[in-house]
């Protein structure tokens, strides 16, 4: 979907990005830009910086970066229309519909409307003929006719076109279900029902629309759960299951469970702030769409070793997000589901209030692999929970839980600070050396995301970045810069697009802005230029630079020409003659 330029030009132009980021981050000023903890991975020493002259983001630690939008798609969990949308919203701007945008749009509307239509089928199929052996499962689950009107669930009839007919006959194509992930189409085109002979659950985003769907099969067949595919309104990694009824929830925590039953029956309870990822892991902007309602989060997780696993790991997510975490203990179950309906709603209360917080969790987790008999047992357990109380902020949290760990362990309180302090001294050097691989890199390397974007002529590279530079910063050079250099001489291809794109805006009389490359550009590359602008060049040197840079690009693009064959550029032509006359003279071999 291609939104008018020119409006988001303007939309860009009303937005201070310094005032945006401040509403999610907590900024200082230091010299002309502004810095603080990034919200998007965790850290300990602000390399979140915010540049308002040229109205970008910039993590010199993870490496996002961009401009207003970007910033708004990536704390918001937002593809680029709808973070256009959401900051239009906020300065009483109205997004114009073109040709192409009204196409998406009614896309969009089509298959958000076959999947509320594929919700009413699936729940009166659960309440029809066919639904008995999917109601009876339910029931023998204890799930009230409320609880079930309540999450919409329903049933997917044992056929490959049931819900297909039904579809078509309320006037949609397949086509169109198969944008909705409803259906699927074999080798020969044959379009077929994706869910069948599966007890349902609606997945419902924060504005009430169905999005996708869950479905269980009812016996111990494989794959237990099938979940949506990816689609135009369905990003598993964005949202939660039951977020659309936990957000109302005057609770002052979030419980985050493994899967749809434990939320139900959860919800049932009266625990109405439960949620589940969605067929995966827990990822980042799942913790993200979390703060927007929550502090705190009580991670109630299987007693399995896999979910114990996976708990480990939401801790690290969850307080990387700013959120404080809390790890439920389920004794004598092995699911919230299963405690509830043997011990009831109030024991599983006291559960919660009794809930360790991620430090005693991961000390208790750490004391749980080792034999205390075994002396040697006890002093793997006491360098692992050193590493845990090494990773401690607070000196008076870590020395809480100094004393009570050495008490566990059966040592002096002195002896483990020794080893913490050995941790402390690990994590510091490590994190030292992240750092100048991060920071102090060379400016191809600026951050992993570049990193990964492996530059065939490192040299040329880095003469490309600081054009770049240049030009985003002074775009009155383009005039000589163009003529001396190509798009086509640039090694990599990424900076050669960027370059061109720069071009195509000032010839349309548009300003040479991230913000106005952020819907051509992919986000990877987006990244890659604002790590480039970190490059700066006073005003009064940046003439020269440009001049050494392109002779650095012209040199190595006659490099690569292929034998015998002259550049029509000028530069380049000079080039290769300085490159054969060395040869001939011997002094290049």
């Amino acid at each position: 979907m291609a939104i008018d330029e020119r409006f988001l030009d303007e939309l860009t132009a009303r937005c201070d990005i310094v005032d945006l980021v401040s509403r999610y981050v907590a900024l200082k000023k230091s010299g002309n830009n502004y810095f603080g903890l990034c919200p998007f991975h965790n850290e300990k020493t602000a390399s979140f910086s915010v540049a308002p002259d040229k109205q970008i983001f910039h993590c010199f630690g993870c490496g996002a970066g961009g401009g207003p939008i970007r910033f708004i798609m990536d704390i918001e969990g937002l593809d680029f229309p709808d973070a256009v949308r959401f900051l239009a919203k906020q300065y009483n701007m109205e997004v114009p519909e073109s040709g192409e945008s009204t196409g998406y749009r009614l896309k969009r509307g089509r298959v958000l409307a076959a999947l509320k239509d594929a919700a009413r089928f699936f729940y009166a199929q659960l309440h029809g003929p066919a639904g008995a052996q999917a109601l009876y499962y339910f029931r023998q689950r204890r799930l009230s006719r409320r609880t079930m009107d309540n999450f919409g669930l329903g049933y997917a009839p044992d056929s490959f076109h049931a819900l297909l007919d039904a579809m078509k006959a309320k006037g949609y194509t397949a086509e169109e279900l198969d944008a909705a992930g409803l259906v699927g189409r074999s080798q020969n085109g044959t379009y077929y029902d994706k869910f069948r002979n599966r007890v349902m659950f609606p997945i419902i985003d924060v504005r009430g629309d169905v999005i996708g769907f869950g479905g269980r099969v009812m016996d111990d067949s494989k794959p237990k759960y099938l979940n949506s595919p990816e689609t135009m309104v369905f990003n598993k990694r964005r949202n939660l299951f039951a977020i659309n009824r936990a957000k109302k929830t005057k609770s002052e925590y979030f419980l985050l469970a493994e899967g749809y039953m434990d939320v139900i029956a959860l919800h049932q309870a009266g625990f109405d702030s439960a949620v589940a990822s969605l067929g995966t892991a827990l990822t980042d902007e799942q913790a993200r769409l979390l703060t927007r309602y929550t502090k705190t989060v009580v991670v109630c997780y299987d007693a399995d070793t896999a979910g114990q696993t996976a708990a480990q790991r939401a801790i690290d997510i969850l307080k990387k997000a700013g959120l404080r975490v809390k790890i439920l203990r389920i004794p004598g179950a092995k699911d919230p589901d299963e405690f509830i309906k043997s011990k009831g709603a109030e024991a599983f209360r006291k559960l919660i209030e009794r809930s360790d917080n991620d430090v005693r969790y991961r000390i208790e987790s750490a004391r749980e692999k080792y034999d205390f008999t075994e002396d040697d047992q006890r002093i793997l357990f006491l360098r692992e929970a050193a590493d845990i109380l090494a990773a401690l902020d607070s000196p008076v949290e870590r020395d809480v839980y100094t004393a009570s760990t050495a008490k566990l362990a059966g040592v002096t309180q002195a002896a483990l600070e020794q080893e913490v302090k050995k941790a402390q001294a690990r994590r510091l050097r490590q994190q030292k050396r992240q750092y100048h691989r991060q920071v102090r890199a060379p400016a191809q390397a600026a951050q992993p995301k570049a990193r990964a974007m492996q530059f065939r002529d490192v040299r040329s590279a880095r003469a490309e970045q600081g054009l770049l530079a240049l030009l985003f910063t002074d775009a009155s050079l383009l005039p000589e810069m163009r003529e001396k250099v190509r798009p086509e001489a640039f090694s990599s291809p990424e900076l050669g697009r960027m370059y061109q794109y720069a071009i195509a805006l000032f010839d349309s009389g548009r300003s040479i802005t991230v913000s106005a490359l952020e819907q051509a550009l992919p986000p990877e590359e987006v990244e890659l230029l604002v790590s480039a602008l970190q490059n700066q060049v006073p005003a009064d040197q940046r003439h020269r630079a440009m001049e050494d840079y392109i002779d650095i690009i012209a040199q190595h693009a006659a490099a690569r020409d292929i034998p015998g064959q002259d550049s029509e550029d000028p530069l380049l032509r000079k080039a290769q003659l300085q490159r054969k006359t060395k040869r001939f003279d011997g002094t290049e071999g």
